[in-house]
C-alpha cells in the first residue's frame, strides 16, 4: 500500500489517498484518535470513487465522530481503472433491457454481477491485509453498502468482518441466494422501497435468506439515494454495538 496524498478535513478526518498495486483507494481516520481504532469497509456503488466521493465522504465523516477508521477501493472497471469489456458489456445490455421497458433477465444479472463479485473480492481482502497492517488501525472490522453481492460474498469468506451494514439497491444473482444462507454475521440491511431500477421483491427474498441470528430490515420509503438521515443514524449504532 503506497499513500499518494493527505488531508485534514475541517480537522476532525485525515483523509489519506493509497494506492493497492493498480487499485486506487482512500482511507478515513479519526485526526484526534490517540489509540488504533476498529475499520469500516466502505463498498462504493459501481460509478467510480470521484462520483461517489461527497456520499462516501459523508459516510466516513459520521463513522469518525463515532470513532471508526473507514476505507474505500475503486471496483473493478470502474473510475480510472482499466477497461473491462466483460462489465461494460453488462452495462450495455442492463441498459438497453431498462429503456426498452423489458424485465432484467437472470442472464444479463448473472452477467452483470457474478464476475465482479469474483474479482472484486479478493482485491477486498488484500485490502484488509494492508489496511490492518497500518499502526493507526485494529479490528474489529466491518463491512458496508456497496454492490449488496459483494458484500454478501465478503460476510461468507472473510471471517475478520464481525458486522455489516447492507444496502438492498442492487440486482442480486439467484446463486447468492446460497451464499446468503451461510451468513452468520450480525446484518443490518437498508431497503428503499421505491428504488428505481431494482427489484424489491428479491431484496426482501435475499433477507429472508440470510443465516444470520441477528439481522435487521430498515425499509424506508422513498428512491435509489433517498436513505433518511435516522435511518444512517441506526447504521451507525449497529456498529458501534458490535464494533466496540
Amino acid at each position: 500500500m503506497q499513500f499518494t496524498s493527505e488531508q485534514r478535513l475541517d480537522d476532525a478526518v485525515l483523509e489519506r489517498e493509497f494506492t493497492l498495486g493498480e487499485i486506487p483507494g482512500i482511507l478515513w481516520t479519526p485526526a484526534s484518535a490517540s489509540a488504533p481504532t476498529p475499520l469500516i469497509l466502505l463498498g462504493p456503488p459501481p460509478l467510480g470513487l470521484r462520483k461517489a466521493y461527497p456520499r462516501l465522504v459523508a459516510r466516513a465523516r459520521h463513522a469518525a465522530a463515532d470513532g471508526f477508521a473507514t476505507a474505500t477501493i475503486e471496483l473493478p472497471g470502474s473510475g480510472g481503472r482499466p477497461r473491462w469489456p466483460a462489465a461494460e458489456q453488462g452495462r450495455a445490455d442492463l441498459r438497453r433491457a431498462m429503456e426498452a421497458g423489458e424485465p432484467v433477465s437472470d442472464v444479463i444479472i448473472d452477467a452483470l454481477i457474478l464476475p465482479l463479485v469474483d474479482k472484486a473480492v479478493p482485491e477486498w481482502q488484500a485490502a484488509l491485509d494492508a489496511l490492518l497492517a497500518q499502526p493507526e488501525i485494529c479490528g474489529p472490522v466491518g463491512y458496508s453498502g456497496g454492490v449488496i453481492s459483494i458484500g454478501t460474498r465478503l460476510a461468507v469468506v472473510e471471517p475478520r468482518i464481525s458486522a455489516a451494514v447492507l444496502f438492498a439497491g442492487s440486482f442480486v444473482p439467484r446463486a447468492m441466494f446460497e451464499e446468503a444462507r451461510q451468513v452468520t454475521i450480525p446484518l443490518h440491511v437498508l431497503l428503499q422501497w421505491d428504488d428505481e431500477g431494482n427489484d424489491r421483491q428479491a431484496a426482501l427474498d435475499l433477507f429472508d435468506a440470510f443465516g444470520s441470528k441477528e439481522k435487521t430490515l430498515h425499509a424506508n420509503m422513498g428512491g435509489h439515494t433517498g436513505v433518511p438521515q435516522f435511518a444512517g443514524d441506526a447504521a451507525g449504532q449497529f456498529f458501534t454495538r458490535h464494533l466496540t
